[in-house]
């Protein structure tokens, strides 16, 4: 987990680098800079697809997120009332999407981001610190889940994509970039990297003691989402489990913003579209209906990180950005930057390759068990 925050990190660092490496130009969008690297249309196909991946993943994440912590609280304030499906707790969250999705652009959702920021510290802290109040589990046991060989590999290979997860800022930091003002006395990269030097200082508060203090606290049996295994206080755990409904809200509509933004050009530049409020209505919330569909048919929380977080974070994360670097930067071979670049792609391969297989295999193991639309 440490590593990949360095990683990650030190990536995020060269993408903030390379917004403004073209003189008198501004690179504000992943698949611009891709095309400066590799030319017009290998760098357009080299990164769009995996840009998509990426942000319709989260949010289809997101969608089965909102979805359960809705369920959650209703479980946990009306105990004896009768129990909604899954499936109409996640119709209700996406419901929300529906309308503030139709927000024009980034700095539309600055006051709905700042409050997902809030309420992601908040939770967080309250999941951690509730679990340490309560004390460590009587019969904790820190083995592995699985009781098999191939199990316990799998698993393994479902954990790494899911700390994979974890880090998506790469996907949007350049279109954040692009609302920050630049000039030669003061280029963007400065405030944008103060920024995200706070936001993973953030991260790591956030992560960090959920994921140790969790794991102490309840070993092998702890869900997914720590806060589903949480029950008393009532009252705190349901306010935690609120806080992260406002926190995939805001966080959704990040990672939906920028798929909004290439359809709609797509569709006015190339299939000649008039650019009007119809239009952006139809999109827009048949991309919604879409991920919700997909949230309703696999609501496998732990299976889609891993799967999502292997199949098309490491890429987009972990190792474009050094290709990328190399390719513009072209430091001196074995150097230092060289070394630790290639460190980098190497590790963010590995992951690309083996983190899917545990999340797909995560994935058809709960779907053996799993009734649609229930």
């Amino acid at each position: 987990m440490v590593l990949s925050w360095v990683i990650t990190l030190y990536t995020l660092w060269q993408m903030v680098e390379l917004h403004e490496i073209v003189p008198g130009k501004r690179l504000d969008r992943y698949h611009e800079l891709g095309q400066h690297a590799f030319g017009e249309k290998l760098g357009l196909w080299i990164i769009v697809p995996q840009q998509l991946i990426v942000e319709v993943g989260v949010d289809i994440v997101y969608m089965v997120t909102g979805g359960k912590s809705l369920q959650k609280v209703h479980q946990l304030l009306c105990p004896d009332c009768k129990d909604i499906r899954t499936t109409f707790w996640i119709m209700i969250f996406s419901s929300i999407h529906f309308i503030i999705s139709h927000l024009p652009n980034f700095n539309s959702i600055s006051v709905i981001s700042l409050a997902a920021a809030v309420m992601s510290l908040t939770y967080s802290t309250i999941a951690w610190a509730s679990s340490v109040h309560k004390g460590v589990h009587p019969d904790v046991d820190y083995s592995f889940r699985a009781s098999t060989s191939p199990g316990k590999v799998f698993n393994f290979l479902n954990a790494l994509g899911d700390v994979a997860f974890a880090y998506a800022g790469h996907n949007v930091v350049l279109e954040i970039q692009a609302t920050i003002p630049s000039t030669p006395e003061m280029p963007s990269k400065i405030p944008m990297w103060r920024g995200v030097v706070v936001a993973y200082i953030v991260v790591a508060i956030c992560y960090f003691p959920v994921a140790f203090l969790g794991f102490w606290i309840f070993g092998n049996s702890v869900d997914d989402n720590i806060l589903i295994t949480l029950e008393k206080p009532v009252w705190l755990i349901a306010m935690a489990n609120l806080f992260v409904v406002v926190h995939v809200i805001g966080s959704y509509q990040i990672f939906a913003m920028p798929v909004f933004d290439m359809l709609e050009t797509f569709l006015v530049k190339k299939m000649k579209f008039d650019p009007s409020f119809k239009l952006r209505l139809i999109t827009r919330s048949l991309y919604v209906a879409f991920t919700m569909f997909v949230a309703i048919c696999v609501p496998f929380f732990g299976g889609l990180l891993g799967f999502f977080g292997g199949f098309a974070f490491a890429p987009t994360t972990y190792y474009l950005p050094c290709i990328i670097w190399l390719v513009l930067k072209k430091p001196k071979r074995f150097g230092l930057s060289w070394t630790i670049n290639w460190f980098c792609i190497i590790v963010g391969v590995l992951l690309t390759i083996l983190a899917p297989i545990g999340g797909l295999r995560t994935i058809i193991v709960n779907a053996k068990t799993y009734k649609f639309f229930s």
